[in-house]
């Protein structure tokens, strides 16, 4: 399907309503704009549960403990310049 849309002097952009159903966005929802190429892609915004496993942690980074977690941002931020 291919709708066309204009962009306002804002950079704005109304999602047209055939592209919101065929996708099933209604008010309120987020979406994701990804560049492929020359081209930008919509697409609605994945629940959290269906994010589980997509961000790559380092093998030295798994299995912390939480309280290590906590401890290490804890002191991050206590010395993180304000």
């Amino acid at each position: 399907m291919d709708v066309a849309a204009k962009i306002t002097s804002k950079g704005q952009v109304t999602i047209p309503h055939a592209v919101r159903h065929a996708l099933g966005i209604e008010v309120g929802d987020e979406v994701v704009f990804r560049v492929e190429g020359n081209r930008a892609v919509l697409a609605r915004t994945p629940e959290l549960l269906t994010l589980a496993g997509v961000l790559k942690v380092p093998a030295a980074k798994r299995n912390v403990a939480w309280d290590d977690v906590i401890r290490t941002t804890r002191m991050a931020r206590a010395t993180k310049p304000r």
